[in-house]
Order: C-alpha cells, then sequence, then structure tokens
C-alpha cells in the first residue's frame, strides 16, 4: 500500500520508524532482532536508508597510493525485499544523488518495482566526509528535485533510453525530505520551501521532517508550508537522545537546535543511562503533543537502537 493511502485510511495517528542497514559484515539477523519488538506497535512502513561508499587512499610505500572502499552497508533493495517478506509492512526505501548515476538509479528502481516495492523517499544525500561538499557523480543527479522527476517519468513510462517503446509504468509513491530549521545549504526557511513546494509540484506525496527537539519549529514548519500551498501531509520526525555527547554532536551533524531545558538536563546527568530516561521522556512528551496536534504519523530514527523507541513507543500506543 502507498504511504499516503495508509495515512488517509488511519483512524488515529500512527507509528513507523527508520532504520540503518547492518554494517559490512553484519547478517540480516541482527536488523531482524532490531526490529522484531518493534513490531509490536503495528509500524504499516518502515524507512530504509541508503549510505553511499566512503573512501581512504593508503600508502603503498611505492609513491603510490591505493583507494579502498570503506562503510559499504549492504543494498538498501535487498534489506526491503527481506522485511517486506518477514514481516509484511511497507518498506521505503531511500533514494539518494550521491554515489550514484542516472541509469543506476533506474536499475534500482525497476528492482525495486520487480518486488512489488512501491514507495520511495527522494533525498540528495550527504556528502563524502572527506570532500565536504556534495559533489553528484558523472552522470548523476545533483539535487533531489532531479531524482523526483526521473521517478516522475518512470510512473508515467518514460525511461533514459528514449528508445523503449511501451515501456511498464511504475507506481511509485514519493515522499521527500522537510526541514523545520531549513536545510544548512539555503539561505533562509522562505527559500528552502520554494524548493520544497517545487518538488511537491512535481510529484512528491508526503514531506517527513528532520529530527527536531522543539514543537513549535514543527507547528511553524506546517503553518508556513500550507501558506505557502504545500498541502501534502507532513510526518514530523523524531530522535530520542541516548547518550551525553549528542548534547553537542547533533546540532553539528544535522543542524538542529536543542532548546535550552533540555540541553542543561543533559548536562546534568552522570551516566548515558541517565540521558536515555531523559531524553525518552523528552520525546514521550514531545509525542504527546503532536498527537494533540493532529499529525497524521509520528516517525522515530531509531539509529539502531530499538530500547529508546519501544520506551517511547509503549506509553503512546
Amino acid at each position: 500500500m502507498k504511504i499516503v493511502d495508509h495515512l488517509k485510511n488511519a483512524k488515529k495517528t500512527l507509528f513507523s520508524i527508520e532504520i540503518l542497514p547492518p554494517l559490512k559484515g553484519q547478517g540480516i539477523q541482527s536488523l531482524f532482532e532490531h526490529l522484531d519488538p518493534l513490531m509490536e506497535f503495528n509500524p504499516p512502513f518502515v524507512d530504509v536508508t541508503y549510505h553511499r561508499e566512503e573512501f581512504v587512499y593508503k600508502d603503498r610505500g611505492n609513491g603510490l597510493l591505493e583507494k579502498r572502499s570503506i562503510k559499504k552497508r549492504p543494498g538498501t533493495v535487498g534489506i526491503c525485499s527481506a522485511i517486506k517478506n518477514k514481516y509484511s509492512v511497507d518498506p521505503v526505501p531511500h533514494i539518494i544523488c550521491g554515489g550514484f548515476t542516472k541509469e543506476e538509479t533506474e536499475n534500482a528502481l525497476i528492482d525495486l518495482n520487480f518486488l512489488d516495492i512501491h514507495n520511495v523517499l527522494l533525498i540528495r544525500g550527504d556528502a563524502i566526509k572527506s570532500e565536504g561538499v556534495f559533489r553528484a557523480e558523472e552522470l548523476g543527479h545533483n539535487y533531489a528535485i532531479e531524482l523526483v522527476d526521473q521517478v516522475v517519468k518512470m510512473n508515467q513510462g518514460q525511461y533514459l533510453d528514449e528508445a523503449l517503446l511501451n515501456a511498464n509504468h511504475t507506481n511509485f509513491c514519493i515522499g521527500v525530505a522537510g526541514y523545520p530549521e531549513k536545510h544548512f545549504e539555503a539561505p533562509n526557511l522562505k527559500f528552502d520551501l520554494h524548493y520544497l513546494k517545487r518538488k511537491v509540484e512535481l510529484g512528491a506525496e508526503y514531506v517527513v521532517t528532520q529530527m527536531f527537539y522543539d514543537n513549535q519549529k514543527y507547528f511553524d514548519f506546517v503553518k508556513k508550508c500550507r501558506e505557502v500551498g504545500i498541502e501534502v501531509p507532513i510526518i514530523p520526525g523524531l530522535k530520542p537522545i541516548t547518550i551525553k555527547r549528542q548534547n553537542t554532536i547533533l546540532p553539528r551533524i544535522f543542524h538542529i537546535d536543542i532548546p535550552e531545558a533540555l540541553s542543561d538536563e543533559i548536562e546534568k546527568c552522570k551516566t548515558n543511562e541517565q540521558v536515555r530516561e531523559v531524553g525518552v521522556e523528552w520525546a514521550i512528551q514531545q509525542a504527546k503533543e503532536l498527537m494533540e496536534f493532529g499529525v497524521p504519523c509520528l516517525h522515530f530514527y531509531s539509529m539502531g537502537k530499538a530500547e529508546p523507541v519501544y520506551k517511547i513507543a509503549s506509553s503512546l500506543f
């Protein structure tokens, strides 16, 4: 089922999660052990991220450098198929610009279509850490809106090979990312919303937000979206803080603010166990307020840690 249909048919706020593919060398069982307890709360869909390859250069000792791939995770397409088969929930693979040519993106979408997976979240993705600035692959996409355009065209039966006749029409439901505190590369929120609206006008059917810790930022974001004509569902993304150093790491990595009240409570903690308690309680209160606001779904970034999300969901669903 399409994500928008799940949202439309829901009688109450839905619960969904986003997971990381297991690290290279880990088996699928590690992923199932993460998901098994969370299935108790009947998530209608599970997002699966994609992380592009990164590279290091090893000195071979003869004046030459050898390029080696690191941090390669198992393929999102295969993981989505495994989740669909085991749990009968709708997987939502993330499709990113970085690391892919347009043809490779098309091939991944064809594989997903063959597997009867018809939901995708389209994002640009991050820059390689060693480069600092995002660079598209040669013959790849620079921006998420270009991904949206490619998927929309495939839904219309248009493939990269213009000589194809009577090509199969795919049926993807397209999600995109939204940033209540704006994307860090955008000069301001108005600029950011302009491009989000263009994605929606092109064919994006729902938005999932970046994590945030101040609900007012989400409320203001939704209001501004509606004012500029973005009418699709906007799903809030939440992540409980679980370790003390996230108090400073999360703002740096994700370009978000941690409210003073939350930050102060974290700094008082002597152990990460205490931090988890603070983070879980803050997320529960966030979630309750968002549910009262009438959000269609609460989307949790589990980041490989099921226990905090389980505690939150146990209080809500």
